[in-house]
């Protein structure tokens, strides 16, 4: 017997009969001797609903407000899911945030979860073979106010619903069968990865990998919970239960399973060289040019960009031949453009340039594998095959087990690929 989380997201919930088919999912693992709980996303589109009425009803509304009405679109699904379950003779029972309860900050729209005490559950579980229908995206604050988590709130709340009941996996079930080595809208021959690290799936979640959000990944990795990401549409009836057996040796793999596998470098026997490429179209690209070499002109630059709370990427600077002067370029949101552009324009005084450019027609690729720790040559392949498709390369940053570059985003497509076949990472 194992116990296990299982995690809906809103496509998957949408509406009535694919409630029915995740109760399906619920009920093969109960009828395989399993211990169940169950985190739901609101119905698909219900938040953004429910958001556009918030800000219709009042633009400048109240925080604590908004989060008791944006919370009430999970309470629909766990309440439609616990019915559905009962019908078919499981003993089911929905749980809001607050009933748990799980704890969270005072910082309404964007909480953190501080605790969940998980005994009660674990209790039902054991002595009534109780479900666990619990809604995501919302916890407790500490003076008794419903909170949201933002964005990703429901996969976060799955994983620390996990680390709480010590969960032996948690499964995110989501509209793909798993993690890839790249987009396969792009690459149709992209590999469904059996198993990737904790610190690959972050890197790959930060640099546009849509599967799961980093702050998911991050508490996973904290906790060592094990994650699965899956389909919710594969057929429930053929699909087999999670076994004890399935985690009794991990180093030779979950024999059969369906999805992607998100656990400890030390639980992957061969590390793959690159684990999957990914691209980001969200950047934009700001230059000051002709600002003054000497100490200190970056914190000038950088400091007042980090205050207003705009987080900036790849950083490149140019200096002239007589060393006075440089080009600085860095990257940031697309959606903080705007807002980067009128810091850096406040500041103009105190920087010193002599103007300053902008560009949004730009991606960035990045190359992403653990491999990389004990194996030269990934950044200097990255570049020749870029190269040999006539890519030119305007920025460049490096960690661990990541090499990215900032290209123009017309080669976006034909970057991808090269770099995919580059690597072996095509299906044979």
């Amino acid at each position: 017997m194992a116990r296990i989380v299982m995690k809906f997201g809103g496509t998957s919930v949408a509406d009535i009969d694919r409630i029915r088919n995740v109760a399906k999912h619920v009920k093969r693992e109960i009828d395989g001797g399993n211990q169940v709980a169950v985190v739901l996303s609101a119905m698909s589109g219900t938040t953004n609903q429910l958001i556009e009425w918030t800000r219709e009803a009042s633009p400048m509304h109240d925080a604590r407000e908004y989060d008791a009405i944006v919370a009430s679109g999970e309470q629909i699904t766990i309440g439609l899911l616990s019915v559905i379950l009962q019908s078919m003779g499981i003993n089911a029972r929905s749980w809001l945030g607050w009933q748990i309860p799980i704890k969270t900050s005072n910082i309404h729209g964007a909480a953190r979860i501080e605790d969940i005490d998980g005994t009660e559950i674990i209790k039902r579980m054991q002595n009534e073979s109780q479900v666990a229908v619990i809604a995501g995206f919302q916890g407790l604050a500490s003076d008794g106010r419903i909170t949201t988590l933002g964005r990703g709130g429901s996969d976060t709340t799955a994983v620390a619903i996990a680390a709480a009941i010590k969960a032996d996996i948690c499964d995110i079930y989501t509209d793909v069968n798993g993690v890839y080595t790249t987009d396969p809208r792009i690459v149709p021959n992209a590999k469904k990865l059996n198993r990737i690290s904790y610190e690959e799936m972050l890197e790959m979640a930060s640099l546009g990998a849509k599967v799961l959000l980093t702050r998911s990944v991050e508490l996973a990795m904290i906790h060592k919970v094990r994650l699965a990401v899956r389909s919710s549409f594969e057929d429930p009836e053929t699909a087999r239960p999670t076994r004890d057996s399935d985690f009794t040796n991990l180093t030779t793999g979950i024999s059969n399973h369906p999805g992607t596998l998100v656990c400890d470098e030390d639980e992957i026997m061969e590390q793959e060289l690159v684990s999957g490429i990914t691209y980001s179209k969200d950047e934009a690209k700001v230059t000051l040019v002709n600002i003054s070499d000497k100490p200190g002109i970056s914190a000038r630059i950088f400091t007042p960009l980090s205050e207003a709370n705009i987080n900036v990427d790849m950083i490149v600077q140019n200096v002239s031949e007589d060393g006075k002067y440089t080009n600085m370029t860095f990257t940031v949101p697309e959606g903080d453009l705007d807002k980067a552009l009128k810091v850096i324009e406040d500041n103009a005084d105190n920087i010193g340039y002599e103007k300053i450019l902008s560009a949004t027609s730009i991606v960035k690729i990045s190359v992403i594998g653990v491999g990389m720790r004990s194996h030269a040559g990934v950044a200097a392949k990255m570049f020749e095959t870029l190269a040999k498709k006539g890519i030119n390369i305007i920025a460049i940053t490096t960690s661990e087990i990541k090499v990215s570059v900032l290209i123009d985003a017309e080669y976006i497509e034909l970057a991808v690929r090269a770099l995919h076949t580059a690597y072996d990472l095509d299906v044979n």
